[in-house]
């Protein structure tokens, strides 16, 4: 029989999913609440006036009314929506039309300066946005790019982040599958399509949902390439919002946050799986 685990470890562990779910309560019951209400607990933090700031469990009075606003008096909203859409989604397209075939080159064929050019990937993925941004900008700027939304769907697109993930996938191959296409005549690109996509699946579904977390709540790279406000996505449109339209901000924040949490609930499985493929080797 198994043995149960110990009652402190659940209060561990519900302490810690309290941690967890405590912010995303409070963005919940905030777009619940009407205007009053909110300026009444969060007030004194916001506008600096004398007293100390409260919050509720639930709203004494909950109203749609913040959700009405921003789904019907808002088009801004709506408009960086799809901005955003058209951005993270070409980004996602581009790492696994990109990605994939360099991941199953480092991880399954032999060539010389094959070790070089892991290393290379791998020091590009440890580099943060701070250290690249410069050059970024740069070569954005001579090639008439800055301003548009290929500034920001390019450099995701060629990421060395899904590379690699997808590369430790494509390690879970086994050499006799390879071998044996290989006997029947098939090349390189038959053998990648036939044999290393649907056994790498796993490993590419994980890359490419967490790029999509990544693109979809990116902050700096709009800010530092994107100036025209038309083009900006919805991260850059929610610090916009004063004090006096919390609710609406709240609000805001709930449904930016709804594309993301869906993504991550259709391919945690798919993450487990890559996690696990990553670990197995032939």
């Amino acid at each position: 029989m198994k043995r149960r685990a110990h009652p402190f470890f659940w209060l561990l562990l519900a302490a810690l999913a309290l941690l967890v779910w405590g912010p995303l309560w409070f963005m919940a019951g905030g777009s619940l609440m009407p205007l009053d209400e909110l300026d009444t607990l969060l007030g004194p933090v916001l506008t600096g006036r004398a007293g100390s700031a409260a919050w509720t469990l639930l709203p004494s009075w909950p109203t749609l009314e913040p959700l009405a606003q921003l789904l019907l008096d808002t088009p801004e909203f709506f408009v960086m929506f799809w901005n955003t859409c058209a951005q993270v989604l070409p980004q996602v397209l581009g790492q696994f039309l990109v990605g994939a075939p360099a991941a199953w080159a480092l991880s399954r064929l032999r060539f010389r300066g094959r070790g070089a050019l892991t290393a290379l990937y791998m020091a590009l993925m440890l580099l943060p946005f701070q250290v690249t941004m410069v050059p970024s900008y740069l070569v954005l700027y001579r090639l008439g790019l800055m301003d548009t939304v290929w500034a920001i769907i390019l450099p995701g697109a060629f990421s060395a982040f899904p590379v690699f993930i997808m590369a430790r996938g494509f390690d879970a191959v086994p050499w006799a599958l390879l071998e044996a296409a290989s006997l029947d005549g098939a090349g390189h690109f038959t053998t990648f399509w036939r044999v290393g996509l649907p056994l790498g699946a796993p490993g590419i579904l994980a890359a490419l949902v967490l790029g999509f977390l990544e693109a979809w709540n990116a902050v700096e790279q709009p800010m530092v390439f994107l100036k025209d406000q038309s083009i900006w996505p919805l991260t850059l449109y929610l610090p916009r919002i004063n004090a006096e339209n919390l609710g609406l901000c709240m609000a805001a924040s709930l449904m930016m946050l709804a594309p993301a949490a869906l993504i991550f609930l259709f391919g945690q499985k798919y993450l487990e799986l890559g996690i696990q493929a990553s670990g197995v080797k032939e």
